[in-house]
């Protein structure tokens, strides 16, 4: 008859009982899957990866897998390598042998109550021998003695030297005297609850500076557990002279006992400790507090608040991390001076000292206020760890745009905070699928963002809107995120209404600008003049970047800069190509690596390829289009009507709008010519002279009133009408635009 690790129950076998299952972790040691209990949690090996989950080693020989449907993230944001310790649950071992894996939230062994090696003989701890008649074997003198062992508990090292404890439950000596604190008990981890599931932990208030009115005490301690005052002189004195470590400085102290003082910018609740967030002026660390597995440390510090933290700095899987041995609440005078250095902080580092337009681009110097307060706007929410959402159309010119301010702020995450993953946390491109930030966009946005807010005390993000979200259509969507007093930042190259200058936050177009320049700059081009003012030390991989955004006609500023760069007019073509090929499948998707890989990496290689597809698939479309154009002449304008219901393939690259482009440059031949491409509810024009898509709707509107004709997208020269009247709204249509040339 054995007994319980964790409270000491008997059982009838093993060394756990039912109740505490998941509250240890197994070391396998068998030789066959038949062997693994489902519901138990196993240390394990990462073998590899597949597209559909990842391959973990039980055993040499005993592999699972973890499917992408169990994990709490996205696959590929998993930082895990081959070789790896993790930690999973067994779901369950399939007739065939298959072992299904769960994910496990506790990814160390200290977040764990209790570790046991589980042989085909039976199950013991590490540091004992297994018994060889497969029985746990324990006689009543082993049973006390691992009893004794179990209640040496070891005491928070906020207590101070000499002090004891009056409640340690069932930890109390046979004869219920208490245990000191300065008693030498054998030496456990101090980050690690005790095996006894009864015994009390004392969680000491600590001693401020000195100053009653600069800082608060704040007990992360369960319920029941005896408060301690630290209160001698000597420690005191000891306290206040310790000096505070600038987080930067963190990477080369590991092992070290330091001191930081900052403001707590996230929390999250893992199955063991607490992990609080907490950032300075130099850089973000995170700061685990244990009490016990699953139970919040320091319940009364939230986001936003001032602490001070004493702990010992670690390595952990490959992050710097600091495990507390006690946290303050700052309060007065003590957080006003962390708040305060912040601050200064943030004004010094988020404003750029100035603007350099790539090419010499003189409309977009011409910006450059308007592109500095985009730039702080950015930078400030890198140093005040707020999350950024890059909003931008599923375009090659929004990706190029989109992948431009991705590469100048991933370096900064990654200089501000310690985690390797906080790259994938704090930065998040989201394409759209039309150039509108419509509802549908806003809603999930709103969703995502207040869901990180409740369920990990997020900061709520600042939104950079690129090429999208500059026109009356993107109202609405602006307008649900400006209730919750979210920050947008629009940049738009293109068409901007004077109405959304009200409605964000800073608003970069030359169409509200008044300056004179080159009125075909792409979306592209601007920002990648934004991107090299967030971070003047990605310039140099920016520079072909503008010259890709243009399907014709780039200026001869971009095409030089580019070849300057290493990339003929050939190369640039197949970047423009192969982007746009992969902007249009998986649309919703960022991408991240396969784009940074075509833009940034690619030795041309993959960039050709793919453009070879590219150009397959468009000609396959333009041969068929060609075939079934209608043309007509109405008042002097030559149009080309194409039924994009009948002779494309809707759901299938290249998407309705490029088509039409390219359908456009090769019919019109200088004359007054206008494309026109009808679908059931939806209709889209091209035109060689500056016709106003608004204009020809409203107009429109009024030859074929019933058809409720109305702008869907002004940048894509797109308008929607009821399916019934179709064929009133093509002569409607075209009729307005004879009439706008």
């Amino acid at each position: 008859m054995g007994s319980c690790i964790i409270c000491g129950t008997d059982v009838g076998s093993g060394r756990v009982c039912d109740s505490h299952q998941e509250d240890v972790v197994f070391d396998f040691r068998g030789d066959s899957p038949n062997g693994l209990v489902p519901s138990r949690f196993y240390r394990g090996v990462v073998d590899g990866y597949a597209e559909f989950g990842v391959f973990v080693d039980l055993v040499p020989g005993v592999t699972g897998l973890l499917h992408r449907s169990e994990l709490d993230r996205r696959l590929d944001t998993l930082d895990w390598e081959p070789g790896d310790e993790v930690f999973v649950q067994v779901k369950g071992v399939r007739d065939n042998g298959n072992v299904d894996l769960g994910w496990s939230i506790r990814q160390a062994e200290r977040e764990f109550r209790g570790v046991l090696v589980q042989e085909p003989a039976g199950e013991h701890r590490p540091d004992e021998e297994p018994s060889d008649d497969g029985d746990d074997g324990d006689t009543e003198a082993e049973t006390e003695t691992d009893e004794s062992a179990d209640d040496d508990i070891e005491v928070a090292d906020s207590v101070g030297d000499g002090e004891s404890v009056d409640s340690v439950g069932d930890g109390e000596s046979a004869d219920g005297d208490a245990v000191e604190a300065d008693a030498d008990p054998e030496p456990t981890d101090k980050d690690v609850a005790t095996d006894n599931e009864e015994s009390a932990e004392v969680d000491a208030t600590l001693a401020s500076d000195g100053d009653e009115d600069s800082a608060v005490a704040v007990n992360g301690e369960s319920d029941g557990a005896a408060d301690e005052e630290v209160d001698t002189d000597a420690d005191e004195e000891t306290d206040a002279d310790r000096e505070r470590a600038p987080i930067t400085t963190l990477g080369d102290a590991i092992g070290e006992s330091i001191r930081i003082e900052g403001e707590v910018v996230g929390v999250r609740q893992t199955g063991g400790p607490t992990v609080f967030e907490v950032s300075d002026e130099t850089g973000a660390v995170d700061v685990a507090a244990f009490v016990e597995p699953g139970v919040r440390a320091y319940p009364d510090v939230e986001v936003g608040d001032a602490v001070r933290v004493d702990g010992e700095v670690e390595s952990h899987r490959g992050d710097v991390q600091v495990e507390s041995d006690g946290l303050v609440l700052l309060d007065g005078e003590a957080a006003e001076a962390v708040r305060r250095r912040i601050a200064e902080a943030l004004t010094d580092e988020a404003r750029p000292e100035g603007l350099q337009p790539l090419g010499g681009d003189e409309t977009v110097a011409a910006l450059a206020d308007d592109l500095l307060d985009a730039a702080e706007a950015v930078r400030r929410a890198v140093l005040e760890s707020r999350p950024i959402v890059v909003r931008h159309p599923a375009t090659a010119d929004g990706y190029v745009a989109g992948a431009a301010v991705e590469r100048a702020v991933l370096p900064l995450i990654r200089d501000e905070h310690a985690k390797s993953d906080a790259e994938y946390h704090y930065f998040t491109r989201r394409p759209l699928d039309e150039p509108v930030y419509g509802m549908d966009a806003a809603t999930n946005d709103a969703t995502r963002m207040l869901q990180d807010r409740d369920r990990h005390d997020e900061k709520l993000p600042l939104f950079l809107l690129v090429g999208a979200g500059s026109t009356t259509e993107s109202a609405d969507g602006i307008d649900l995120l400006s209730v919750y007093g979210v920050d947008a930042v629009v940049v738009d190259a293109a068409v901007a209404d004077p109405e959304t200058r009200d409605a964000v936050d800073t608003l970069v177009s030359p169409e509200l600008a008044d300056v004179d320049g080159d009125e075909g700059l792409s979306t592209g081009a601007l920002v990648a003049s934004l991107a090299s003012a967030i971070n003047d030390e990605v310039r140099p991989d920016l520079r072909h970047l503008p010259g890709a955004s243009y399907w014709t006609d780039a200026p001869d500023r971009y095409v030089d800069l580019a070849r300057d760069a290493g990339y003929d007019a050939e190369r640039v073509a197949e970047l423009r190509e192969a982007v746009a090929l992969e902007a249009y499948y998986q649309s919703y998707q960022d991408k991240r690596e396969l784009i940074a890989d075509l833009l940034f990496s690619d030795g041309g290689n993959l960039a050709a390829h793919v453009s070879e597809q590219f150009r397959e698939k468009l000609e396959t479309e333009i041969e068929t289009a060609d075939a079934n154009v209608a043309t007509e002449a109405v008042d002097g304008v030559e149009f080309a009507l194409l039924d994009t219901d009948g002779y494309t393939h809707r759901y299938d690259f290249p998407p309705t709008p490029l088509l039409l482009d390219d359908l456009h440059r090769r019919h019109a031949d200088g004359e007054p010519f206008a494309t026109v491409g009808v679908g059931t509810d939806e209709l889209y024009v091209r035109t060689t002279a500056d016709v106003s898509v608004r204009d020809v709707a409203a107009r429109a509107a009024e030859i074929a009133p019933t058809a409720d004709i109305d702008t869907a997208g002004v940048r894509e020269g797109k308008i929607e009408f009821l399916s019934g009247e179709r064929d009133a709204v093509e002569d409607a249509v075209v009729a307005a635009v004879a009439e706008a040339f």
